[in-house]
């Protein structure tokens, strides 16, 4: 069992998450799952993650993700119009390998839920990974605290 899975999914079907998660991932190169994780840790968990933390719980996922999940996104992108049960197929594949990659991020960390955390840790610790800011950053951040 992976509560940062299972908070991953939470957040994720929430409405608006999916676009602003996208945007962040498409126009910034955010990696979603790390963007979640760092959610994860400050909302419930109650860390405050440092520029170096981030870095060396990404390393241990940095592997995976460009030789398993993005090469699967591309392909699932490249099928989108043209075959639907292949499609299909390369979307499932994707979200598993996401699984994958976020049991990686949570052994990596070692970090459980426990009181504490706020949407304002989150916040700071999604900040990490957009320098600069951006809107669709704040959007999510504000879906996190409730706004």
């Amino acid at each position: 069992m992976n509560p940062f899975w299972d908070f991953s999914l939470a957040v994720y079907g929430r409405p608006g998450v999916p676009a602003l998660c996208l945007s962040l991932q498409d126009r910034r190169g955010v990696d979603v799952n790390v963007l979640l994780f760092a959610a994860w840790a400050g909302l419930e968990c109650g860390v405050r993650l440092s520029e170096a933390e981030l870095a060396r719980i990404d390393s241990a996922v940095s592997g995976w993700r460009e030789e398993v999940v993005r090469p699967l996104r591309a392909l699932r992108r490249r099928a989108k119009d043209e075959d639907d049960a292949f499609y299909r197929r390369m979307k499932a594949a994707e979200l598993e390998a996401e699984r994958v990659q976020q049991d990686r991020l949570f052994v990596a960390a070692g970090f459980m839920p426990r009181p504490g955390g706020s949407a304002e840790l989150a916040a700071r610790n999604m900040a990490l990974l957009v320098s600069g800011g951006d809107p669709a950053l704040d959007e999510l951040a504000g879906v996190l605290a409730g706004r």
